[in-house]
């Protein structure tokens, strides 16, 4: 029997970053300051669904949006 293993979805991880971001009234150019990144393509990337935070990032992202890791990563 195959065991099935959890993934992260990574579009609706995606969506999940935008309305926590909105919620917070935060712009990308806010959360890409909290980064310190040169640019806000990243985050982009992030909400697109194009790529996901490394689990450093996600750490931020939950203290900046005050929810754990867990409510920000979608899983199947």
């Amino acid at each position: 029997m195959a065991t099935t293993f959890p993934r992260i979805n990574m579009r609706a991880t995606g969506k999940n970053i935008e309305s926590l971001r909105k919620q917070k009234n935060l712009s990308v150019k806010g959360i890409q300051a909290f980064f310190g990144f040169d640019s806000p393509q990243a985050i982009y990337k992030w909400q697109w669904g194009d790529s996901l935070p490394s689990i450093d990032n996600l750490v931020v992202l939950a203290t900046v949006f005050e929810v754990s890791i867990m409510n920000i990563l979608v899983i199947d």
